[in-house]
């Protein structure tokens, strides 16, 4: 996000001073990094989380996967710009295609996807979605997902081969590459300790170097937060009242991961499942192919872990230190309303190793346990929010607090998140800048064509995007 952000600026404002913190001794090794992620490219293709099913077995609302997949439409553009200008070198590096498969087991879940591709196959931005039950053509789709399968449970997938294979870590890195080049200043190895607001309205920054413990203060008109989920402590010590109420609810996770070259050749696609009762959306068990260094690999998961850390590299005092007044009610609330996540993370915890790669079985029936390792996945922190009726509700999705002036913002949540790092980095373009930098709009449609319109609303525009974006990406 926050590299996202940078470049955005340089762009529409090259003038601008940008400077850069960053905890770690580089950039991309937390949430970013390929292995913390499945680097999907969230576009509703195959999550079937963002479209869940109706109450009364109509067809089920796909307003949700649309406005996602159309958000990540805009990542694509942006990218494609990039690639064109050099700031991201060849497409391969970051980008792969990688066919989104919906797999579903049960004659109730086949219903249900069936009805999902009524809905979505007349869709722009869904053109070429598949839906099969035929054990045969899905097996040719995924081979891995019913070698050895018993055939006394009915299946069924479906299957958009303009899904893609992300590699956030990789474009992260490269913006910031970008930005170097530009006269940003990068700084790693350093901590922003807290922040306070100037009287003319700026911010200073206390910024304590990691490896000589020296403290620097940085002054700036504006800050952008994109700490993961250190985000709401740094929201909190600014003091603004929009962060008041909020609070995060942290959850780690595993992945099963083989890069045994037999198996990976046979599975070339992203294939997501239903969530168990309970289970937060960012724990749908998937089993993808995943590029990171030009090598392929299978990552199976996640497998929820309870950790008090909001981040993979933090403290596990993050949780019991964001407790304020102001979102004790939000906290006790999400916790008296959400036994079924509770008893869902209670579970995952129990499970042994073997139960672990059952899971597995579930997906791929001829899965061995010797060719595949356990790694920990990156830390997600949900959005707690304070509530008019409940008191708080857990919020699953990403959410962008801004201060009323436009001096500062920052980041909560979890998925789609990097996926719409555009779209969500260009409303605090908006927010916090339209009025400073004229004909922003105009600006900011030379990098991202359809922003300010809709995709999904033309056909033709939509697959002219497509078509566009895939050839500078050099993908279907």
């Amino acid at each position: 996000m926050s590299a996202t952000l940078g470049t955005l600026l340089k762009l529409v404002k090259p003038e601008i001073s940008i400077q850069v913190f960053e905890r770690l001794d580089a950039p991309a090794q937390e949430s970013s990094n390929p292995w913390n992620n499945a680097g999907t490219g969230h576009a509703a293709l195959c999550e079937l989380n963002y479209m869940p099913d109706s109450k009364d077995g109509s067809l089920p609302n796909p307003a949700k996967a649309i406005a996602i997949n159309e958000q990540f439409q805009l990542s694509r553009q942006f990218w494609s710009h990039l690639v064109e200008i050099g700031a991201l070198g060849d497409p391969s590096s970051f980008i792969n295609s990688t066919p989104h498969i919906s797999f579903v087991r049960g004659a109730k879940d086949v219903d249900y996807l069936r009805r999902r591709f009524e809905v979505l196959k007349d869709e722009p931005l869904f053109a070429g979605i598949e839906f099969s039950d035929d054990p045969k053509v899905i097996e040719s789709w995924a081979p891995l997902l019913i070698k050895g399968r018993k055939s006394d449970q009915p299946i069924a997938a479906t299957r958009v081969e303009s899904g893609t294979d992300v590699d956030f870590g990789s474009v992260t890195r490269q913006m910031f590459e970008f930005l170097k080049r530009n006269n940003a200043n990068f700084q790693a190895n350093a901590e922003v300790k807290d922040l306070n607001r100037n009287s003319d309205g700026s911010w200073n920054l206390t910024v304590r170097n990691l490896e000589t413990s020296e403290t620097d203060y940085v002054n700036a008109k504006f800050v952008f937060v994109g700490a993961g989920g250190w985000a709401l402590k740094l929201l909190q010590k600014s003091g603004i009242a929009e962060a008041r109420g909020y609070g995060t609810f942290p959850v780690g996770g595993q992945w099963l991961r083989t890069s045994n070259p037999k198996l990976v050749e046979q599975h070339s696609a992203k294939v997501y499942s239903q969530a168990s009762v309970g289970a937060p959306p960012m724990s749908v068990p998937h089993l993808d192919k995943r590029v990171v260094d030009g090598k392929a690999s299978l990552l199976f998961g996640p497998y929820a872990t309870a950790n008090p850390k909001f981040l993979k590299n933090g403290s596990i005092f993050d949780l019991p230190a964001s407790l304020r007044p102001s979102n004790l009610i939000p906290y006790l609330s999400v916790a008296l309303t959400n036994f079924s996540l509770i008893r869902y993370l209670v579970g995952e915890l129990l499970k042994t190793k073997a139960k672990k790669f059952d899971a597995l079985k579930d997906f791929m029936p001829t899965a061995s346990p010797e060719d595949w390792e356990l790694l920990n996945a990156g830390q997600r922190a949900q959005v707690i929010k304070r509530d008019k009726v409940k008191g708080g509700v857990l919020q699953f999705g990403t959410e962008v607090i801004t201060s009323h002036d436009g001096s500062i913002s920052g980041l909560l949540g979890a998925s789609p998140g990097a996926s719409t790092a555009v779209f969500v980095m260009l409303e605090v373009l908006d927010r916090s800048f339209s009025a400073g930098i004229p004909d922003l709009k105009k600006r900011i449609q030379k990098l991202v064509p359809s922003y300010g319109s809709k995709l999904s609303a033309d056909a033709k525009k939509a697959k002219a995007s497509l078509e566009s974006t895939a050839k500078t990406l050099k993908i279907k």
